[in-house]
């Protein structure tokens, strides 16, 4: 899920956005148990005034004829046990019926250029894109236990200062590392990521291996089997470095063992939830990275950490054995340095996950040679405002308008996504259910007015009749966006901008957040427990976002890499 950045337009939620329309079952269950001095019927007036409803004297004594009937059915429904892996009859479906979708041949193609030597310096090394890395690999310039090794050192010398790692897996790495190179000797190449180390959000099951949901309640979790993308990984020849840091039940950057460094800025925290998978590659401690996206937790990470995110379509890459947040919403993604490098991991996290339900088994297709100029870029002038953009998004704007692309004038909903919230606020109070009901949210380090425990809290208070309205005014959203994708191939803006990453994160586009360049602004402490920082600044990296339609991850991969060629500043890293 989204760290909750300040100043932009994350998720950041009131009191007034979780008021329902109907009474919840939680009001009627603190009705049924109300002091004996009070009567039903006033404690039926009281869950009125919570839930904003007005009913008279009538309808209350109907009500409250039916209410221990109700009760007793809420009881029974709590006394069931959901494990967290356990989805929904009802599963959300971004596809529309009156849209087409092409499918896809599953085949990536790199653009056609010249890849240096291996260099001989161990960090330039370590920060190479994916691409490079690869190269040198297959080619065997390097071996993958050398490599391997060197972000072992990398992680050794520099984890506990970004606080990144939750799990090291030195030895299975090292394994791992030496039967790539006997693969790759014999002839037996299996992937662009054969061999290459990568960091893993500890939201994702590992057999034998820790497994934490970085919070206090599941820091002893240990999973008997693998989740569906890490079996892929393995199959595809990468290396398990470790298991990365992530935002207490995912969400921002403070995990029970500490708080995820910026590796640009090491007074601030990385953002979330998938800080460490950011932090770490923007370190240059892994390859690549495997991030989670419910609500933000690419793209903010990789802004604050000057990494490229990308967040594919919902439903493309199989979730089975991943923590589930929020059904309707959850999605994984790499965290990578380069635009390609994320095309790269995402060939392989495409596909059919038969365990989970939401997955869509669309093919993947890029080819890194197609022209940019070819394709239609839109943007909102809007979005370019001050209230959500910086001068280095104007500037990022100006450039992109005399590249010689294909540049289009749109307008964004002007909507209020609010209401939204209450989706992800529901479903994640039921997917944890047992916390709050068993006081166990209390273990979690973070606890405060925007802190899961208290928007589960407030959730139960939410009228499921209102919840249906949310889902309704979803598919609007749904409708609105394809209407804009009929006129263009992609969107350019700023991350947070007109809340389209709220939108899409709902409707279920994918987003491709890139560096932009360097820019100065206040540190940002909203989940860093150092403290005294407030008001102090430094030039630090900046993204820009590209939006596309369902399943066209190759329209912001191509303009992105011609962005990311143009702009020259991808190479830039951090001094540690």
């Amino acid at each position: 899920m989204a760290n909750q950045k300040k100043n932009q337009n994350t998720f950041q939620p009131t009191r007034r956005q979780f008021i329902g329309g109907g009474v919840s079952g939680a009001a009627l269950l603190a009705a049924g148990c109300a002091p004996k001095q009070s009567t039903q019927l006033d404690n039926l007036m009281g869950a009125e005034q919570i839930m904003g409803l007005n009913y008279n004297n009538a309808e209350r004594e109907t009500l409250a004829s039916e209410l221990d009937e109700q009760l007793d059915t809420l009881r029974a429904l709590r006394a069931l046990k959901h494990p967290n892996d356990l989805p929904p009859a009802q599963i959300f479906d971004p596809r529309l019926k009156s849209q087409t979708y092409a499918s896809q041949e599953n085949k990536i193609t790199l653009k056609n250029k010249d890849i240096p030597t291996l260099p001989t310096n161990a960090e330039d090394i370590a920060f190479a894109p994916l691409t490079h890395l690869s190269h040198w690999v297959k080619s065997q310039q390097i071996s993958s236990l050398e490599l391997t090794k060197l972000y072992l050192d990398r992680i050794e010398t520099l984890g506990g200062k970004l606080e990144c790692f939750i799990t090291v897996t030195k030895e299975l790495a090292l394994s791992q590392a030496a039967a790539a190179d006997r693969d790759i000797a014999a002839g037996n190449y299996k992937s662009p990521l054969h061999g290459i180390p990568y960091g893993l959000k500890d939201l994702m099951d590992t057999d034998g291996i820790a497994t934490t949901w970085g919070a206090t309640p599941y820091k002893d979790r240990v999973a008997s089997g693998d989740a569906h993308i890490v079996t892929k990984l393995r199959d595809a020849g990468a290396v398990l470095i470790g298991k990365t840091t992530c935002g207490a039940i995912a969400w921002g950057d403070v995990w029970f063992g500490g708080t995820t460094r910026n590796p640009w800025n090491l007074n601030e925290g990385s953002s979330g939830s998938s800080a460490g998978s950011a932090s770490a590659t923007g370190g240059g401690l892994v390859g690549f990275s495997i991030g989670t996206e419910t609500l933000g937790s690419i793209v903010s990470p990789s802004n604050r950490c000057g990494t490229t995110g990308l967040r594919p379509t919902f439903g493309r890459v199989g979730r089975s054995g991943t923590m589930a947040l929020c059904w309707s919403l959850d999605k994984i993604g790499a965290i990578c340095r380069s635009v390609e490098d994320t095309a790269l991991v995402l060939a392989t996290l495409n596909g059919a996950d038969d365990n989970d339900p939401a997955n869509i088994d669309h093919g993947f297709y890029y080819d890194g040679n197609v022209d940019p100029t070819s394709l239609t870029l839109g943007f909102d002038p809007s979005a370019f405002g001050e209230d959500d953009a910086n001068d280095l998004d104007r500037a990022v704007l100006a450039q992109v308008k005399n590249m010689g692309l294909n540049i289009k004038e749109v307008t964004l909903p002007d909507v209020n996504t609010e209401p939204l919230l209450m989706q992800l606020g529901v479903e994640a109070a039921a997917a944890f259910e047992e916390l709050t009901l068993t006081d166990r949210d209390d273990e979690l380090r973070w606890e405060e007015k925007y802190s899961w425990p208290h928007v589960w809290r407030q959730a139960r208070l939410m009228s499921a009749v209102d919840l249906v309205q949310v889902d309704r005014y979803r598919r609007t959203l749904m409708h609105q966006m394809a209407d804009i994708f009929d006129g263009v191939d992609a969107l350019i803006g700023p991350n947070f901008g007109k809340g389209m990453l709220r939108i899409t994160n709902y409707t279920g586009q994918p987003q491709l957040t890139m560096r932009s360049g360097f820019a100065e602004r206040e540190f940002n402490s909203a989940f860093d427990e150092t403290g005294g920082q407030e008001g102090q600044s430094a030039v630090l990296p900046h993204n820009i976002s590209l939006w596309a339609p369902l399943f066209g991850e190759a329209n912001i991969l191509t303009l992105g890499r011609y962005l990311e060629e143009k702009l020259g500043v991808v190479g830039d890293r951090p001094s540690l």
